[in-house]
């Protein structure tokens, strides 16, 4: 697997993609260290420098900028996605067998990495952080990559597609809201950092 065309291929003809994905082993492990990693990696390194180095402009002459935020955010976007991978194909994969799908975690796996590719591509456009939001926007696409490797991978009826994701999504936003507090506040609390004014400098 050659994770530029992976990559490529999923988010331009992912139809066809899925296909391919289905017809290989899922290697977990592999699909970590070989794509996973090295995608979110290269976004978190974006991270690190658009806040660190860079800066975000918060107005009224408010600047967020340091290398502890740049570690900051360098770190919760490398640690999400880990989380983000393995907790959507666990969530993913027990709800298989209500919605006439194959439990498989391996696939789950699959799908997931697969499918997040356009949030951590798009999040290198945090190295400048006011284009942020717009990497962000990336990730709404990266559902519609899951809706439709659905039935590819996880075998789900035509009739039962909808049902299986929209549940899937609804369990994932709340599971990843408690994951993302309980995140913020421990490396917040590491890097001794908080939104108020005193980790922010003033500029005009």
């Amino acid at each position: 697997m050659n994770l530029i065309e992976r990559a490529k291929n999923i988010m331009l003809t992912p139809a066809k993609e899925w296909d391919v994905v289905n017809g290989e082993e899922a290697n977990v492990p592999g699909i970590i260290t070989g794509y996973v990693l090295p995608l979110a990696g290269a976004a978190a390194v974006a991270a690190f420098i658009g806040y660190g180095l860079i800066g975000a402009n918060l107005g009224f002459g408010v600047r967020l900028k340091g290398i502890d935020w740049g570690l900051y955010h360098g770190i919760s976007v490398l640690a999400g996605a880990l989380l983000s991978v393995f907790v959507s194909a666990f969530v993913i994969d027990a709800l298989a067998p209500s919605f006439g799908s194959e439990k498989n975690l391996g696939k789950s796996v699959q799908l997931v990495a697969y499918s997040w590719t356009p949030g951590w591509v798009g999040g290198l456009l945090a190295i400048i952080p006011s284009l942020a939001i717009i990497g962000g926007l990336a990730s709404l696409y990266g559902l519609y990559l899951l809706y439709l490797g659905l039935p590819k991978l996880k075998k789900t009826p035509q009739d039962k597609q909808v049902s299986y994701f929209v549940v899937s999504l609804l369990v994932m936003i709340v599971v990843f809201v408690v994951i993302g507090l309980i995140m913020s506040k421990i490396f917040m609390s590491v890097f001794g950092l908080s939104y108020g004014l005193g980790n922010a400098s003033f500029s005009l």
